[in-house]
């Protein structure tokens, strides 16, 4: 599983801090879920969840000798910005969306509808006095 902006271990990594979301997490953890699935070092996921922090994907706080690490941005917000980038450096902005919204199935589309009622919702509320 590859995220856009996250090397290979990165992206699971993240995968797995997201899971937890939104409570914080350990690297004992997140070593632990992974060696149920490949053989890891705890040094490897310790050095990667530092990485992660070091470059502003991960806040952590001390918790006696451990961190409890939890993400900056959640799955969903980190998947808006990587849309936006999409939009800004894809062509037309406009035609990206056009294109995009072409590809939805009807279950999609409709969940679209909804946010954009939420949204229209809300900014109306907030112009009220």
């Amino acid at each position: 599983m590859r995220v856009r902006g996250f090397g290979e271990l990165e992206a699971v990594v993240m995968g797995k801090v997201w899971d937890h979301d939104p409570y914080t997490v350990t690297v004992r953890e997140i070593f632990d879920e992974m060696t149920a699935e490949r053989r890891i070092a705890y040094t490897t996921v310790m050095s990667t969840m530092d990485n992660l922090h070091a470059k502003g994907w991960l806040e952590r706080e001390k918790d006696g000798r451990a961190y409890r690490y939890w993400a900056v941005l959640t799955r969903e917000q980190h998947t808006a910005s990587l849309m936006r980038q999409a939009l800004e450096g894809g062509g037309r902005p406009e035609l990206v969306l056009a294109h995009f919204v072409e590809q939805m199935d009807p279950e999609e589309s409709e969940g679209l509808r909804a946010a954009l009622r939420r949204l229209a919702r809300r900014a109306s509320n907030a112009d009220k006095p």
